[in-house]
């Protein structure tokens, strides 16, 4: 699940950059706006895909549920794999399928007797909310990439790929 990454719309200026970058010898200016950009468009990007949600009454957290169960060829998982593809807790992913539960859009499978041994599996309620969500968030994404030609969209991809090999620099104490 993804959260609201950065808020902040004042982003700093170059000057702004420089000036910390005096301060603090280790700062790279073009390295922390490029970042900071980066930031700022994943949370509006974050925002926009709830705003297409929301029209549909979905959020991305169940969104991304029903999207991981239409994505296993018997349309079930178990609540832990869910959690762990998802990148959220077992805790929130019990209240993502509790709420999905009660809108009839995944149902629960007890194997056996012992409850703790479960499956959730999408419901015909459910692939028919996303073939509703779908075909919206589709021509939505490609308007929103139409900025970009295949040749870019490929570049990008290859720079994200970069982006991503530093982000243990980020978090290695």
């Amino acid at each position: 699940m993804i959260l609201i990454m950065l808020q902040l719309r004042d982003l700093p200026t170059p000057e702004v950059l420089e000036k910390f970058a005096q301060r603090y010898p280790e700062a790279d200016v073009s390295a922390i706006s490029s970042f900071l950009h980066l930031l700022r468009v994943a949370t509006d990007l974050s925002i926009a895909l709830d705003t297409c949600l929301s029209r549909h009454g979905l959020l991305q957290g169940r969104w991304w549920v029903l999207i991981l169960l239409m994505r296993e060829e018997t349309l079930t998982s178990t609540p832990s794999v869910l959690a762990q593809k998802a990148g959220v807790s077992r805790a929130t992913m019990t209240g993502l399928i509790d709420g999905l539960e009660r809108d009839g859009l995944v149902g629960r499978i007890y194997a056996g007797e012992d409850r703790r041994n479960i499956s959730v599996r999408l419901t015909p309620a459910g692939q028919a909310k996303l073939d509703e969500v779908m075909p919206d968030y589709y021509s939505r994404l490609k308007q929103c990439m139409a900025g970009l030609d295949e040749a870019g969209r490929k570049h990008l991809h290859e720079m994200l790929h970069l982006i991503v090999a530093g982000v243990p620099a980020m978090v290695q104490a």
